[in-house]
């Protein structure tokens, strides 16, 4: 990263993901960009993966700060969800509104349809109906994520979309190849896949009181898509647009025989 050039006017992060404040992908990510920004660090105070877009309406919030290493400036936890972070960090205890939101970085990858489900993502579109540009970082390799390698080039994918910022409604989904490919061969803009996660429950019996319960699990089911470009070794990112979430095209073809279908009372 140009790193006279941010300094003279450090732009101010927001940094947040899904597997929670002390998940290494995340210290990973404030390590790589304290040193070029004005950062705050808003996480959950645990686990949440697969929490897509959802918020928390039944039960309170809370809010603490954390502290990593000694450090305990701007690092705050937040019993609920990664959107449930974002709203409370922009509304609550960030005093101005970020120039950039990055969630992650998270373990295992955001490929394909995966990311209807992904809290990392949840997180972006969450800052993107803020209007706030937002990115989602992610490791394909959920046992082993190189995050080391990975957060050396995050730097340089955030001068980028600073100083080339993306479409209103638009966030950027990145994803790191495994470690067993070797070095990063580059960089791939590419449009999102189509592998999707499908259930695979496992049926168990509880030993005491007999009954059934479910552990939900999922299998890849891979279909013929761009995510190819990261099995190739190829870093790839993705802008995903969730803007204007209407089907003109149908709209326009169905509209008026959908409306004369239906008899008049």
């Amino acid at each position: 990263m140009n790193k006279r050039k941010l300094e003279s006017n450090r732009p101010q992060i927001l940094i947040t993901n899904d597997d929670g404040i002390y998940a290494p992908g995340i210290y990973f990510l404030w390590k790589a960009l304290k040193d070029h920004a004005d950062i705050t660090v808003v996480a959950p105070a645990g686990e949440q993966s697969a929490k897509a877009l959802s918020i928390t309406l039944s039960q309170p919030l809370h809010i603490r700060k954390v502290s990593w290493e000694g450090n305990t400036e701007n690092l705050w936890s937040v019993t609920g969800t990664p959107a449930d972070c974002v709203k409370l960090a922009l509304r609550e205890i960030l005093n101005k509104t970020p120039d950039l939101i990055v969630s992650g970085i998270n373990r295992g990858s955001n490929l394909g349809r995966n990311v209807l489900y992904s809290g990392t993502v949840g997180a972006a579109i969450e800052g993107s109906f803020q209007d706030i540009p937002s990115i989602a970082f992610s490791c394909q390799d959920f046992f082993e994520p190189d995050y080391e390698t990975a957060s050396r080039y995050i730097p340089h994918i955030i001068e980028y979309i600073l100083n080339h910022p993306l479409p209103e409604g638009t966030l950027l989904n990145v994803n790191f190849p495994e470690k067993k490919l070797g070095k990063f061969k580059g960089f791939k803009m590419t449009s999102q896949g189509n592998n999707q996660w499908i259930e695979n429950p496992d049926k168990r019996t509880h030993p005491a009181e007999g009954h059934h319960y479910y552990w939900l699990g999922c299998q890849l089911k891979r279909k013929a898509s761009n995510d190819v470009w990261i099995e190739q070794g190829y870093i790839t990112a993705v802008p995903v647009h969730i803007g204007d979430l209407t089907d003109w095209s149908h709209l326009k073809d169905k509209k008026e025989h959908f409306e004369k279908f239906f008899p008049e009372e």
